[in-house]
């Protein structure tokens, strides 16, 4: 099983301890660019995959762990993109 494999049977899993980096690293791994729009944005980050389709969510803080409920949200955008 390669590193992107792991990655995502870690994150399907749900830890509790998901990383913003890892979060990233998986959406990369499925065509997805970051956007964090500017200055203006805080921590709002929006991922886009190749038809412009957006997830927006908050970049975690002051720590790097995503709340569950964002890992819930991406779960489901990727299973409806029949991504997962």
């Amino acid at each position: 099983m390669g590193t992107k494999e792991k990655l995502i049977e870690r994150f399907k899993s749900m830890p509790s301890d998901f990383t913003f980096n890892e979060l990233e690293r998986l959406l990369k791994g499925f065509g997805y660019t970051k956007s964090d729009k500017g200055r203006t944005s805080g921590s709002r980050v929006v991922f886009k995959d190749s038809l412009g389709a957006p997830i927006i969510l908050h970049k975690p803080h002051p720590g790097n762990v995503v709340k569950d409920y964002a890992l819930k949200q991406v779960l489901e955008e990727l299973k409806r993109r029949n991504l997962l």
